[in-house]
Order: structure tokens, then C-alpha cells, then sequence
């Protein structure tokens, strides 16, 4: 039995933009669907997160989601499981209220773990663990008599973005050594130790997705064999400008269209040239282009010493910021959370 498994589709992301709206729909209405129905997949395993929001959600959202993702699967016969993510859940001990079993409307929404058999494969699907299913969720690590598990996990060690952000912050991948194989989401880029995998976003959501390739998962029960999707819709391009090593003149701006650019200036010797490609750039139809320049001028060597040795990034300044405080919470979490939030930051820059 094969079984599409997808995860943090966050449904709602970015404002309700009606251009990831488009671009979220596009993957739905030319790979997710159309692959699920050419091999034949009559089951779905969506591991949490779907909605972006915790507390309330738009009514075009709430539409979108029932018409463009819901009622397909109701259309085409596909049996739906949903473990509800910690984005899902209106309280953060409770997922007694969650969006799922509020305009859902079809599929089984798991608030706790469970062993559902899959064509004589049992899995336990976990949903977010919270002060309320903690205990039965224990018990179910301990004693579920499955080797696989599906669901949205914390757990400390691995990468949560493309650029290699590891967390310090969730479970001890020891609390899962007795599972095969452990698949989870919550951490939106793709990476594994060879038994806990951590299959990512399905569409690229913030800047950090950049050239991070996206998609979803075909799990064979049989083999046990994982195959990936990759969607090749993309919504953010960089455009590293040096003249100095290509001739722009010469640059082909369509593939452009419909995303959001930076263009980060290395090398700009001829004025002229660059004036001529950004202004082709900006008639390409791109959703936005914002130009970054490389001021290659402030050298270190034109910079004094005592500045250059002093300068620090200003993720290191938070660190020891946060050195210095005189606080019982834990510090590494804090940084974590921190970093975090950095990052989320920078990727609003849209």
C-alpha cells in the first residue's frame, strides 16, 4: 500500500497574499493531486500544521482550504488522517479546540496518539504532545506495538531551516530509539539522522526556502521505502549580479515572473548595463524586486583595527546579551528562541 504523506502546509500563511495563495494552490492543482491520482494513492497522512494561524483564521482562507484542499480528497475518494501540530490548537496545553475539527470537516483528526493499521502496517500517528496528552502520549512511546511512527515532534538536533538552524529546544531523539523509523513535522526543512526524518514544507514560505527544495512523500508500506515528490514551483529567486563574470545584457528575466527577487550586487562596473537589466527585471512581471547593494568598499583594510576585531553579528550579541542576564529560565532555550525570531524577521521583509 502506498501512502501520500505531507506536512506544515500552513494554509493562511503570509496575510491571506493572494500571491502564495496562487502559488500554494498551483502545487495542489498540478503536482499533489494530479501524482496522488496518476499512482493510484487512495490514503493521506498530513502530519500537522495545517493551518498557519492558532487563533482565528479569514474567511477566504477558511474557503480556500474547504474547497481547494478538503473537498478533493472527498472528491476523489481519498481517505484522510490529520495529526493535529501545534499551529492547529487554539490553547497550548489543550488540543481539545483546534481548527481541524473545526472546518475540516472530513477525514479522522487525532488530538492524541493512536495506532491505526494501514494495510496491515501499524503506525502510530502523534499528534503535538501538550500538557493534556503527555501522559497517555508516554505510555503510547512505550507500549504502541508499532515500529513506525508519523506525527508532529520536537526533538532536539535537528535542522529547522535550510541555512542549517539546529535546535537545541524539544525531546531527546533517545525517548524514540525503539521505533524503525520515526517521520515528523514541525521543522520545515527536510533532513534525517537515518532514522528520524523530518520531511518538510511542501512550497517554499519565507525567504530562508530559498533554494531549500520543497515537496511531499510517497511511503510504500510493503518496502518501506520513502520516495519524495519535489514540487518545482518556487516563489523567491536571488540574482547574484557581478559583470564583471556574465554578460546581462544577454540575461533571461521570464523566469522571474510571478516571484519575489533579490537582486544582491557583487560586482557593478558598468552602470549603463545594470540600469538597463534592472529595468528589464522590474518589467518582467515579478511580484517584487529589491535591489541589494554590495558596498565592497568598506573594506576591512579601509576599516581600523580596533573596529574590525570588535564588530560582532548581531546573533552573537544576543547570545551574550543573554549571557549576562541574571535569569532561572534556560539560557540555550532563550537563544533558541531568539534566533528564531531574528530569522522570522528578516524573512518579513517582503
Amino acid at each position: 500500500m502506498k501512502i501520500a504523506i505531507i506536512t506544515d502546509t500552513h494554509f493562511g500563511a503570509r496575510n491571506d497574499n493572494q500571491n502564495f495563495s496562487d502559488f500554494f494552490f498551483k502545487f495542489y492543482d498540478e503536482v499533489f493531486f494530479p501524482t496522488l491520482v496518476e499512482n493510484g494513492i487512495t490514503t493521506c497522512i498530513h502530519m500537522g500544521d495545517v493551518m498557519d494561524r492558532r487563533k482565528y483564521v479569514s474567511y477566504k482562507t477558511a474557503t480556500d482550504f474547504r474547497k481547494g484542499f478538503i473537498n478533493r480528497f472527498k472528491e476523489l475518494n481519498i481517505d484522510l488522517h490529520i495529526t493535529v501540530g501545534n499551529h492547529d490548537t487554539y490553547y497550548k496545553n489543550t488540543s481539545e479546540v483546534n481548527s481541524m475539527e473545526e472546518l475540516a470537516g472530513y477525514g479522522t483528526i487525532y488530538t492524541g496518539p493512536k495506532v491505526v493499521d494501514f494495510d496491515g502496517t501499524p503506525i502510530l500517528l502523534m499528534p503535538w504532545i501538550n500538557a493534556n496528552n503527555y501522559d497517555e502520549s508516554m505510555n503510547a512511546l512505550k507500549t504502541a506495538k508499532s515500529d513506525i511512527l508519523m506525527g508532529h515532534l520536537e526533538i532536539a538536533g535537528f535542522a529547522m531551516t535550510g541555512q542549517g538552524m539546529v535546535s537545541a529546544n524539544g525531546w531527546d531523539k533517545e525517548q524514540f530509539k525503539r521505533f524503525e523509523t520515526v517521520f515528523s513535522g514541525h521543522f520545515h526543512h527536510k533532513n534525517d539522522d537515518g532514522q528520524i526524518y523530518y520531511l518538510g514544507t511542501p512550497y517554499e514560505l519565507f525567504w530562508n526556502d530559498c533554494d531549500d527544495p520543497k515537496g511531499f512523500h510517497i511511503f510504500d508500506t510493503a518496502t518501506r521505502e520513502l520516495e519524495r515528490i519535489v514540487n518545482p514551483n518556487t516563489i523567491f529567486k536571488k540574482i547574484y549580479y557581478d559583470d564583471s563574470q556574465s554578460d546581462y545584457s544577454k540575461h533571461d528575466v521570464e523566469k522571474y515572473r510571478d516571484h519575489y527577487v533579490k537582486v544582491i550586487v557583487v560586482n557593478k562596473k558598468d552602470l549603463y548595463t545594470f540600469d538597463k537589466f534592472t529595468d528589464k527585471l522590474l518589467r518582467a512581471d515579478c511580484h517584487e524586486v529589491k535591489i541589494i547593494e554590495d558596498f565592497s568598499e568598506l573594506d576591512a583594510s579601509n576599516v581600523s583595527d580596533d573596529i574590525v576585531e570588535n564588530t560582532e553579528d548581531t546573533i552573537t550579541l544576543l547570545d551574550k546579551y543573554i549571557d549576562e542576564l541574571d535569569i532561572t529560565l534556560s539560557k540555550d532555550r532563550l537563544k533558541t528562541t531568539m534566533k528564531s525570531l531574528y530569522n522570522e524577521a528578516q524573512d518579513l521583509e517582503l
